[in-house]
């Protein structure tokens, strides 16, 4: 009789085990948990932490699946994040994203600085990813929204 109950809890805990899965497949990194809702990308999707279409990957990486190799505008954090450590450093990824989009760099080379494809939501990273919107117009939009300070992390914008 025993055997007969195992059989039949078994798919029950198989859908159980399953479910409990679900959430930690769809997870994101950390990173990108901690870039959305600080360059507002999380803005008008309540379920953001579960929509990667928010942010691809390859805001930062080349690949769709992250991972390394990173393009320019990854690599760009990465150097941020170095030249940190070397000054003795130990920020937090909001701040070194803050200081490499404040730094004014188009990583990409394709005429439009990093924090304005940010504002424009396309990818600081891909040159064939770029606003449409012509440049001076973009850039008066972005000033008017509040310029590089609204994507200062949390701990930046109390210490004004």
């Amino acid at each position: 009789m025993g055997g007969l109950n195992t059989v039949r809890l078994l798919p029950g805990v198989l859908v159980a085990l399953v479910a409990l899965s679900v959430p930690a497949a769809l997870a994101m990194p950390r990173f990108r948990i901690q870039a959305i809702p600080q360059l507002h990308y999380d803005t008008g999707n309540a379920l953001w932490e579960l929509d990667r279409r928010v942010m691809a990957c390859t805001f930062c990486h080349v690949k769709d699946s992250g991972g390394a190799p990173w393009n320019p505008f990854g690599q760009a954090i990465q150097a941020a994040f170095q030249a940190d450590a070397k000054a003795g450093g130990k920020a937090k990824f909001p701040e070194v994203l803050y200081a490499t989009l404040k730094a004014g760099g188009d990583a990409d080379g394709d005429g439009y600085l990093d924090a304005l494809e940010v504002y424009a939501r396309t990818l600081p990273g891909d040159r064939e990813s770029v606003p449409d919107r012509p440049l001076k117009e973009l850039q008066a939009a972005f000033e008017g929204a509040g310029g590089i300070a609204q994507y200062a992390p949390p701990e930046v914008k109390a210490r004004r």
